[in-house]
């Protein structure tokens, strides 16, 4: 035995068994994130429940569990969890059914699932369809086609309405504050009584006239598009007889997935992801699409990359080969490693107290002092939430760009000297392209923890939903100063903070798996540029 553990076997199976567990857990985990965000666009099949006592109920089985039983009951008994849906009219998504109650559960092919734009998922049967007021004859195949055709057309005047609403009275709103904004500055600089000024002032208030009277017109065109939109109305029966019209213009899709086969399924499945990725959220962030979340994401990690690398490398390169050794230096080391022990929400006051009152509101008051006292960079905003990520960062990518210095063979730099080059040179030309590698490891370390940081971004400019995007076709068509989504953030409010926890738990996932996938991603895109600068900058054994 004392042989057996001076051989180092234990130690190997030791340490493999640990690495093997760590995979294991890790796998379990993405393997669980996996099913449940990607089973989230599946259509399932609807059931309708008869239990014993006459009740009819209509949902989708969503799981199902052993009944805590009370202390002295050996009999097993099970509930199953069912959705409902029809929130409007029982108030709550989600009934749980004890197994012993059912008497007869069935598939009917004619169940009809609703996708609303508010009031989530109806569960219900086609009982009638109003044009204009007036009811359309048919049995309820053709009255299921009829339907397909009007939430189609639907469909295109709801594009409408939303283009005109986001991005052509958004455009107007945006011209017009513009302007006025220009009026004030002129006043404010004492030019509004001067010849040239009076008629600049004139000739922008002008402007504004014509602005507004074409925002007039496209209310009116909002006006008859809403007209058009709600004149359609669809009447619908539920499992236990009630009756409830939706309007057409509501309803974002319908399918009866007890009547679709396979391909069908995948067809729809592939139309939900798509509307997952490239849609806005609705419905207080629990159903439709994270594509503004997505977006904000990803440009944060961009900024936050691009504001970290230089300072980073600048200061380890310092660090490394300018700065002499001693007391100051020493301190300056042991502040860095602290650094990256701090709290991610105190980077976040810093953040608030420096960037946003104070550069910021500097920045207001110097550049920007008509829009006062409404603040323009003195409030939270995503150039301000990318500088804090990367101040938490900047650790990270100054230790592993000093370590990437020091792996650089003494004898490449020496035999740069002895060729003439300066320091300088032989840090631009040799020693940073060399420690290149190890510079974008800090950064992948810097990217994977930014992108999924959420505490320094709650007061640093992140919000719930964001009305546009910080890039539009509006000048300067870059808008740093805007509020952001970020995916992180939508985790926790559609989690925590949303009024139906219940029905967000597979958004939840959904949007926890493609977080991931999205680390994974600018991670890998990393990895690939550092194993091709390592294989050109390689030397071999020197």
């Amino acid at each position: 035995m004392k042989n057996f553990w001076k051989s180092g076997d234990p130690y190997v199976w030791l340490t493999g068994g640990a690495l093997m567990t760590s995979l294991l857990m890790v796998g379990g985990l993405l393997l669980l994130i996996g099913a449940k965000g990607l089973g989230f666009f599946w259509p399932e099949d609807i059931a309708q429940m008869r239990l014993k006592d006459g009740t009819v109920l209509l949902g989708r089985i969503t799981g199902k569990e052993k009944i805590p039983s009370i202390v002295g009951d050996s009999e097993d008994r099970t509930r199953v969890h069912l959705k409902i849906g029809n929130r409007d009219l029982y108030g709550l998504d989600f009934k749980w059914v004890d197994e012993d109650r059912i008497e007869k559960i069935e598939f009917p092919l004619g169940a009809v699932v609703l996708e609303r734009r508010e009031w989530g998922d109806m569960y219900a049967f086609i009982e009638d369809i109003e044009r204009d007021g007036v009811s359309l004859p048919g049995e309820e195949e053709g009255l299921w086609e009829a339907l397909g055709g009007l939430i189609r057309e639907a469909r295109g005047i709801y594009s409408r309405i939303r283009e005109i609403e986001t991005e052509e009275i958004g455009r107007i709103n945006y011209r017009i504050e513009r302007k006025e904004l220009k009026i004030k500055a002129l006043k404010l600089k004492g030019k509004g009584g001067e010849e040239w000024g009076e008629g600049r002032v004139a000739r922008l208030e002008a402007e504004i006239e014509g602005e507004r009277a074409l925002y007039l017109e496209k209310e009116k065109e909002l006006e008859a598009l809403y007209r058009k939109l709600n004149e359609n109305d669809v009447v619908m029966k539920t499992a236990d007889g009630r009756s409830k019209t939706v309007p057409v213009g509501g309803i974002v899709r319908a399918y009866r997935p007890n009547a679709m086969g396979v391909l069908l399924k995948l067809g729809l499945y592939g139309s939900k992801l798509k509307e997952f990725l490239l849609d806005s959220p609705r419905e207080s962030n629990t159903e439709g699409g994270v594509f503004p979340a997505i977006f904000g994401t990803v440009f944060m990690v961009l900024i936050m990359s691009v504001a970290v690398m230089p300072f980073g490398v600048l200061a380890a390169v310092y660090l490394a080969e300018y700065a002499r050794p001693g007391p100051f230096v020493q301190i300056v080391r042991i502040c860095i490693n602290n650094l990256a022990g701090v709290p991610s929400i105190v980077f976040g006051i810093f953040g608030v107290g420096f960037f946003i009152y104070g550069i910021g509101g500097t920045i207001d008051s110097f550049f920007y002092p008509e829009a006062l006292p409404t603040p323009t960079y003195g409030t939270g905003g995503i150039l301000w939430a990318s500088l804090t990520l990367a101040l938490l960062t900047l650790p990270v990518v100054i230790v592993a760009t000093e370590e990437g210095l020091s792996a650089v063979p003494t004898a490449v730099k020496h035999g740069s000297y002895a060729l003439g080059a300066t320091k300088s040179e032989t840090l631009r030309r040799v020693m940073i392209p060399t420690a290149m590698p190890g510079i974008l490891t800090g950064l992948i370390l810097a990217i994977a923890r930014a992108t999924g940081e959420v505490a320094p971004l709650m007061i640093t400019g992140v919000v719930k939903l964001a009305p546009t995007l910080p890039i539009d076709a509006n000048f300067p068509y870059v808008h740093l100063d805007r509020k952001f989504m970020h995916l992180g953030f939508h985790i926790y409010d559609v989690g925590f903070q949303s009024p139906n926890v219940e029905a967000a738990k597979s958004m939840v996932y959904a949007t926890t798996l493609l977080l991931i996938a999205i680390v994974l991603v600018l991670t890998i895109f990393a990895v690939v540029i550092r194993s091709r600068l390592r294989k050109k900058y390689s030397f071999g054994e020197l």
